[in-house]
């Protein structure tokens, strides 16, 4: 049984039984089970996005659970709260899960943007945090001043001292009552790791400065409003990879949090500690991502954060944290079928041997046609040096194409056979023949629709098919997208190899699943080549079986086109113009064209 590095990065929410990969949650489905039914009901074509909203819980107590157990065990004094950030997952069907998988914990919204800050307002609970980061303008500090006003627990946090200017400038204006909390981002000295580390340290692009937190202090005491300074926060990146340079950070935020309880600010009661918490998406031992527990994390929050309090005779403050990684990566499970496999069109039938061959080629076919398991690695042994001399003489023109072509068949043959010979092998003795065959694997999705972060920063994701998974693996594999550009491919990498199954895509369906791709990956999806969102399916599992709820198929190509400012009647009448000029056809089969025409517009892009 191969399990694709599932004890790394599974979190024990995915177990692999029976040969199939299953959800390891109540009836324990398997992903080939709920993708069947998913065709069958509703006809999808193209990749499918599987949602669980039971790991969205899983995470969310997790994180409850670990804080509230540090706060107890080391007798701290203040309390536990958390935001999810919305720029890591908008999507409707996601934040609707949130909101009832959340509905026992503290837990509210952080946002960065106008209509952020609007699906916050309207789906916020009562008494949860807003926390409102990033750049804002007089529009959006007023839509903060309503959100008080209207009962939200929301605070703004300043970026720069012109913000606070325009939030007293406006108070001062308007007839609301309530003022907004007001908290301070820190520009801490502390630098994080990882592709995100330039968001940290003294030349970040967010934060005050020491002297701007000490001015900013003194507006607000000039003013009478020090009062509504309630948090000081910071974020010195997305995940981060080890635990030092963030204890590094919570001695510098703690500190500065003391501080300015001692020169006045003794509203201030909480410490955003931003977001960061990561997770492993490695699928190899030689590359894990992270050095941390969840456990190790919580509790070094709340023991350093206690031993400044105590050392500096301040209360304890509230801790909030921002993760939006950790809460939703896991829910998420990106399916693919596969296509084609490349090598199909290397198959025996191919082979066009000469009466006269030349005599490495007839070597060639003497080795493959007497292979056994004994002779398997030495015969591929010769078979790749006679291919690299044969290849030379091609390319000194001693031989023809007609012999290239034969010799490209013969050594793959000579491959597949040796791997079918040594399958009963150990499995290391199988994979060491690995670079002799590479398998390109061509699936229906579009990289840069549905794992931008592959594409754009290297980010792996953890990659397994649904069944097969009794068999060995036998092929080194590279995976190809269905765009039109050479970026859109996985290739495959000798340090972090990905081996697939050897499979007849005449007789049976190999399904891919992507792992992990929760965060961001929807919200930073591209329209390349007009390759639309992926369907998509909320799973909820029971405990006897499955049900699939708010599926939403990925969109026609009539409304790709309407959200790319095109005409869609324009289209067609252009396309029945032209139709109806047709002079070899008759009236019955230009109005077939026609109806051809406007059903293709309906479909999606993806391929059937």
């Amino acid at each position: 049984m191969i399990n694709f590095g599932i004890n790394k990065w599974g979190n024990n929410d995915f177990i692999v039984e029976d040969s199939l990969l299953k959800i390891n949650h109540l009836s324990k489905p398997s992903f080939k089970k709920i993708i069947d039914k998913s065709i069958k009901d509703y006809n999808f074509s193209g990749p499918i996005l599987l949602l669980f909203p039971h790991l969205i819980k899983k995470q969310i107590k997790e994180l409850f659970n670990s804080f509230n157990k540090s706060i107890k065990e080391i007798s701290y004094n203040g309390n536990f709260k958390a935001v999810f950030p919305l720029k890591v997952n908008q999507s409707s069907s996601f934040i609707k899960s949130l909101l009832d998988e959340s509905i026992d914990y503290e837990y509210g919204f952080e946002v960065g943007s106008k209509p952020e800050l609007i699906l916050a307002m309207r789906f916020c609970r009562e008494n949860r945090p807003i926390i409102i980061n990033g750049f804002k303008d007089e529009e959006l500090i007023k839509m903060v001043f309503l959100a008080k006003n209207i009962g939200h627990d929301i605070t703004i946090v300043i970026e720069g001292l012109n913000e606070l200017d325009s939030i007293i400038k406006i108070y001062k204006d308007s007839h609301y009552k309530d003022m907004p909390n007001i908290g301070f981002r820190i520009r801490l000295h502390s630098l994080g790791d990882g592709n995100w580390a330039k968001s940290s340290g003294i030349h970040s692009k967010f934060g005050l400065t020491s002297t701007e937190i000490l001015e900013a202090v003194n507006i607000l005491e000039k003013n009478g409003l020090l009062d509504i300074l309630k948090m000081v926060h910071f974020h010195i990146g997305s995940q981060i990879n080890t635990i030092t340079p963030f204890k590094k950070a919570i001695r510098e935020i703690g500190n500065i949090y003391a501080e300015l309880r001692k020169i006045g600010a003794t509203s201030l009661d909480c410490i955003d500690i931003g977001g960061g918490l990561n997770i492993e998406y490695s699928q190899h031992s030689n590359d894990i991502q992270k050095n941390y527990t969840i456990t190790e994390f919580s509790n070094d929050v709340i023991y350093l954060i206690k031993e400044i309090s105590n050392k500096k005779c301040v209360k304890d403050p509230d801790i909030l944290i921002e993760s939006g990684r950790f809460i939703a990566s896991s829910h998420c499970v990106l399916v693919a079928r596969t296509l084609e496999l490349f090598s199909d069109d290397i198959k025996k039938r191919a082979l066009n041997l000469k009466s006269q061959n030349p005599p490495l080629i007839e070597e060639l076919n003497y080795l493959y046609n007497n292979i056994t398991k004994n002779s398997a690695r030495e015969y591929l042994h010769d078979s790749l040096d006679h291919m690299e001399s044969l290849l030379t003489l091609f390319d000194l023109g001693y031989i023809d194409l007609q012999d290239r072509s034969n010799t490209e068949i013969l050594v793959n043959l000579l491959v597949k056979k040796s791997i079918q010979l040594l399958k009963d092998k150990h499995y290391k003795e199988l994979l060491s023949i690995k670079d002799m065959l590479q398998e390109k694997y061509l699936l229906n999705f579009s990289i840069f629709q549905s794992l931008p972060d592959l594409w754009a920063i290297n980010q792996n994701f953890p990659i397994i098919p649904l069944d097969k998974l009794d068999e060995p693996p036998t092929r080194n594999a590279s995976i190809f997208d269905i765009t039109c550009d050479s970026d859109g491919e996985i290739e495959f990498d000798n340090t972090k190899p990905l081996y697939l199954h050897e499979v007849n895509l005449e007789d049976e369906d190999y399904y891919i699943g992507f792992f992990l791709v929760g965060a961001y990956q929807e919200s930073l999806g591209a329209k390349h080549n007009l390759f639309a969102k992926p369907n998509s399916i909320v799973v909820e599992i029971t405990e006897n079986d499955f049900i699939l709820k708010e599926s939403k198929e990925s969109n026609s190509i009539n409304k790709i086109l309407t959200d790319m400012d095109y005409d869609i009647d324009e289209f067609l009448s252009y396309f029945y113009n032209k139709i109806s000029k047709l002079q070899k056809i008759n009236n019955i089969e230009k109005k077939d064209f026609k109806n051809y025409v406007f059903d293709f517009l309906k479909t999606n892009s993806y391929l059937r």
